[in-house]
């Protein structure tokens, strides 16, 4: 591997190491996939950008790829700890549809949106439906080793069989137990303990059940990963990715039983890599879905798809992004200027360049050489987009480069980054005003931030400002005691 060692972030250990790969041919990565009972709200495509980010590092890293994801369809409660009903049920009760019509239009949705944001589709899509029988084989091997028990709810993991249980979240599961209830399932030893299978109830009929040496019934969540990862990435693989959310109870769950199944005495999966949330405080809640803002209504507000992803990019993975129309405006302009100054450059011929070595030996300049190296620091340096934001912007302005290395730089960091630098035109970001809704008010508002960015001589705060107006249709004056401003 050329360049830059990469370094990665390892939730498991709690530090930033050196990554290197159970095996020398490839990196296998699994991804914690949606729950299709409603729409993707703008927050829950943050991991899958996340993911597609550090699939692309190890491509531009030299490695060779393999990424499954999965689709759960089945067996996430309401509440992600065991309780509650399951979300496809309530979900289909909702809009007077089955649970498989609404699994196969949320799932398309979903879909759609990853392509519209550049997320590269993985080497296998999984759903759990489809994995039912070898779910019921491997919870079968846990109750036969004992790790398992019997209630009337179903198939229960006691967690005090597991060596080392929450041991990624740093639970303190003496603590958690000193105390604590544990009726709310009737015969459930420990208050950690999970469902492997949950056994419909006595007189009850859910849409989608099977039967099994518990009784006919459906899986418990956190199964689905266990057993859909091993099969297609083998009993150990590389990495494994999801939100911050899921580290104290789904990921764990996932361990306990993955490490009991095995029972080979080596980590189930080295490499556990999450991704912060986004705040959505500053985002009105979507009226046509109830469930958060779309990425539709981004862009029925005018806003790229790839706007959206820049803002993500903006920030470290393991930083909360704060989301506020604001903020997308700023970022808006961010990529539009990067395309402003990249459209000079011979773009659509350069050559397609995917990895750090194929851009090293196309470049021609020491100049360009340089920026590609500060670009693959960033980047091996825990996926930070942030900093490579930066060395891009810098690329940009940089008069000493070559446009043919202008065009082949534009093509390596978009590579790794995915927001338009080879092929988006400047015109395809700005916003028309019959898309948002803005009056005198608003560009008085932002003409005033403006002014008092001039005064406190912030200039690239001020420059900002006048790019959002102008995409607004405002067009702005300066002069030496005030600016004002008139509709383009």
């Amino acid at each position: 591997m050329a360049g830059s060692p990469l370094h990665l972030h390892n939730t498991l250990t709690r530090r930033v190491d050196a990554f290197v790969p159970l095996e020398p041919d490839g990196v296998r990565v699994y991804s914690c996939g949606p729950t299709v009972y409603s729409h993707q709200h703008i927050g829950n495509m943050k991991p899958y950008v996340f993911s597609d980010t550090l699939r692309r590092v190890l491509r531009w890293k030299g490695y060779p790829v393999r990424q499954v994801v999965n689709i759960t369809d089945v067996g996430h409660l309401t509440s992600d700890e065991d309780e509650g009903e399951d979300k496809m049920e309530v979900g289909a009760r909702r809009e007077g549809r089955t649970i498989w019509e609404i699994a196969e239009y949320y799932t398309r949705l979903f879909l759609d949106d990853l392509a519209a944001l550049r997320v590269l589709p993985p080497d296998v899509w999984c759903k759990a439906t489809d994995h039912v029988p070898e779910m019921i084989a491997f919870a079968q091997v846990l109750e036969q080793k004992g790790y398992c028990y019997r209630v009337p709810a179903g198939l229960y993991f006691d967690t005090s069989r597991a060596v080392d249980y929450g041991r990624l979240a740093r639970l303190n599961i003496a603590g958690q137990q000193e105390g604590a209830r544990v009726d709310a399932v009737e015969g459930r030893h420990n208050p950690s303990d999970f469902a492997v299978w949950r056994t419909t109830p006595a007189g009850e009929q859910r849409q989608m059940e099977w039967d099994s040496p518990w009784g006919k019934g459906a899986p418990g969540w956190h199964l689905e990963c266990s057993v859909m990862s091993m099969k297609y990435l083998g009993p150990h693989f590389d990495i494994h990715t999801g939100g911050a959310d899921h580290i104290p109870v789904h990921h764990v769950n996932e361990i306990a039983q993955s490490e009991a199944y095995l029972e080979d005495d080596q980590p189930w999966v080295p490499w556990w890599l999450h991704e912060e949330f986004i705040n959505l405080k500053g985002a009105k809640m979507a009226k046509s879905t109830g469930d958060g803002l779309v990425l539709s209504e981004l862009v029925d507000r005018g806003y790229h798809p790839l706007v959206y992803r820049y803002l993500l990019l903006q920030a470290h993975y393991r930083t909360q992004v704060e989301f506020d129309w604001d903020a997308l405006d700023g970022a808006k302009v961010g990529l539009r200027r990067l395309l402003d100054r990249l459209a000079r450059s011979p773009r659509a011929s350069a050559p397609e360049v995917r990895t750090y070595d194929e851009a090293a030996a196309t470049v021609a300049t020491e100049a360009a050489r340089a920026h590609l190296d500060a670009f693959d620091g960033a980047v091996s340096d825990d996926l930070n987009t942030a900093r490579a934001l930066a060395v891009v912007a810098a690329a940009s302005r940089d008069d000493t480069l070559e446009d043919s290395d202008l065009a082949v730089l534009a093509r390596a960091f978009d590579a790794v980054l995915a927001i338009g630098l080879p092929d988006l035109e400047p015109s395809h970001l700005d916003l028309r005003r019959g898309d948002i809704e803005v009056d005198a008010a608003d560009v008085e508002r932002l003409m005033q931030e403006r002014a008092e960015a001039r005064a406190a001589r912030d200039f690239a705060r001020s420059d900002a400002i006048r790019d959002e107006l102008q995409a607004l249709g405002v067009d702005v004056e300066d002069a030496a005691s005030e600016s004002t401003w008139r509709w383009a």
